[in-house]
């Protein structure tokens, strides 16, 4: 246990230090979301293309990982539908919703890969990267499809295919996954710059999830954050950690899988949030409060995990 987390907290001072960072006036901050942009649009995807283009999948038992992996978003998905008449009953709005619903499927590449570097280097990195493809598609088609309904706005057809099919993380992750099947090798030069702009990304990645938080809210959490937190921190690896367990997948990529649930939430579902008539400052609080907890649960989802994968 310790092992794992003096492995996990090198990543958790890099966001603590985007957190002391965005506070204080050493950066401008009008930078930030420059930077945040950046990151999405660029530094991400690149980390994406570079990974899943040369990565080998070889015993990875792709097809399980597909069906553990959609199938338990996918259930959270239909049980979060399922209580929202419970949730309206008690007072929750349709944009409150939206926020528990993307903050309990969505998870934080950044943080899990890192950390799966961390712990199994080269392999991890592939593995996290291919659970990050098989997902990406599915959570953000449920994620959009919901903020479309209960945000009130416009639910055409048309602006929600355009908002899978613009997404630079779906883009990166597809295209990366053709250039492998295809065999298809960039020119050298053009690829060195695009792993440079990949190498980058984790570190700049964390320190800005850091900028992104709010640490007033996470003093002071709604049930509806505490709902979030229980059901992505905890909810969640049950899930996928069963789903992967049941279908044969041991040893250490089991472990990444648990670790990719156990992550807290993205951030750029609070970019969707605020475009689409989210509850963007809900979202916000939540992840604010996922990453500040996931740093006592992460060690523990991959201890236990350890565990399951051995047996």
């Amino acid at each position: 246990m310790t092992a794992i987390f003096e492995s996990i907290l090198p990543i958790f001072l890099l966001v603590l230090l985007g957190v002391w960072l965005r506070r204080s006036k050493l950066v401008d901050q009008g930078l930030w979301v420059g930077l945040e942009q950046f990151g999405y649009y660029l530094l991400f995807p690149a980390l994406l293309f570079s990974t899943l283009a040369k990565a080998d999948f070889t015993g990875m038992k792709s097809d399980a990982t597909a069906i553990a992996t959609i199938g338990s978003v996918t259930l959270m998905s239909i049980s979060l539908l399922l209580i929202w008449p419970l949730l309206r009953r008690s007072g929750v709005s349709g944009a409150t919703f939206t926020s528990i619903f993307q903050t309990a499927t969505r998870w934080n590449a950044f943080i899990a890969l890192a950390i799966a570097e961390k712990l199994h280097g080269a392999l991890g990195l592939s593995l996290t990267a291919l659970v990050m493809t098989l997902i990406i598609i599915p959570i953000n088609f449920y994620n959009v499809a919901v903020l479309v309904w209960f945000s009130g706005g416009s639910r055409g057809v048309g602006f929600f295919f355009l908002k899978i099919a613009t997404n630079p993380l779906i883009i990166s992750s597809v295209l990366g996954i053709l250039f492998n099947l295809a065999g298809i090798a960039l020119y050298a030069p053009v690829m060195t710059a695009i792993d440079m702009l990949a190498t980058a990304s984790l570190s700049l990645g964390l320190v800005l999830v850091g900028a992104g938080l709010k640490i007033a809210d996470a003093l002071k959490p709604s049930a509806s954050a505490l709902l979030a937190v229980a059901l992505k921190l905890i909810v969640m690896p049950v899930f996928m950690v069963g789903a992967s367990a049941l279908l044969g997948i041991r040893g250490d990529a089991l472990t990444v899988i648990a670790l990719g649930a156990a992550v807290p939430t993205a951030m750029n579902g609070y970019l969707l949030a605020k475009q689409m008539g989210g509850d963007a400052e809900l979202y916000a609080a939540i992840a604010t409060v996922q990453t500040a907890v996931s740093f006592f649960t992460i060690p523990l989802v991959v201890f236990v995990t350890g565990y399951v994968a051995a047996g």
